[in-house]
């Protein structure tokens, strides 16, 4: 992990900061060629070199989601389009278990979308 994705981690307060290594961990073992990155002052997550999702905080409620890049191809009824055009998003809440079951089925049905070349891959 380079220093910027270790600062970003390490500067949130609890709980935010182990639900987002949680999180990390869940995104990082779906698929060996998945990476991370900073991007708009975020960890983002991709796949051969093109943009999956991204870990967030929101700004309002100060709670961890989980922004899916393809979001409008996914259709899961906890994932919330709100007024984006092609992302969606999955709020979490830190104080209480993780949906992991919900979140691995949401990844593993975006990284569908690039392995069937649905999505171009750059790599």
């Amino acid at each position: 992990m380079n220093e910027k994705l270790h600062d970003y981690y390490m500067n949130k307060e609890e709980p935010n900061k182990s639900c987002l290594f949680v999180l990390r961990d869940i995104i990082l073992e779906q698929d060996e060629q998945i990476t991370e990155s900073i991007k708009w002052n975020s960890p983002c997550f991709s796949y051969k070199n093109r943009m999956f999702c991204f870990l967030m905080i929101d700004k309002k409620t100060n709670q961890p989601y989980l922004l899916m890049v393809e979001g409008l191809r996914l259709d899961f009824p906890e994932l919330d389009q709100g007024n984006r055009t092609r992302m969606k998003t999955l709020n979490i809440d830190p104080t209480k278990d993780l949906p992991i079951k919900t979140i691995e089925r949401i990844l593993d049905s975006a990284l569908d979308l690039y392995k069937k070349g649905i999505i171009p891959t750059k790599g």
